[in-house]
């Protein structure tokens, strides 16, 4: 993977959602929010981070599959993300519909391992924080 600055700008400042961010990812608009009570107008920052691993893992799966000409239907990624432990821990569940033999389940298997933001998960990532100037 090539280095690639990826901006995502969040905004937050609304009264009747006090907790509500609004973000921009690329031409994407998203939104994330605290669950009830405080307001569950979008997935909170903690479903957003296993979505994240979720959707490239499924996005990086298919893609190999097609490349390859594997009979995968579909795939479909459930994650559970402990948040108790220091470190956290994710837990992925993988399920193929199609027909493969064992061998490329586990091949498929061994590609969810190697997919850009699990590459990112595992290894960490170093976050440096700066004040803009007004």
């Amino acid at each position: 993977m090539s280095d690639q600055l990826i901006h995502v700008t969040t905004n937050s400042s609304t009264a009747d959602a006090p907790w509500r961010v609004s973000m921009q990812a690329g031409h994407h608009d998203v939104v994330a929010d605290e669950p009830e009570p405080a307001g569950d107008t979008g997935p909170s920052p903690f479903e957003l981070y296993p979505a994240s691993l979720g959707s490239c893992t499924a996005i990086t799966i298919r893609m190999y599959a097609e490349r390859k000409g594997r009979a995968l239907e579909s795939v479909s990624v459930d994650l559970s993300y402990r948040t108790g432990a220091d470190p956290g821990r994710i837990e992925r569940a993988l399920h193929f519909a199609g027909r493969l033999d064992e061998a490329q389940r586990a091949r498929l298997t061994d590609i969810a391992e190697r997919t850009p933001i699990t590459k990112v998960v595992k290894a960490g990532v170093e976050v440096l924080t700066t004040v803009a100037a007004a």
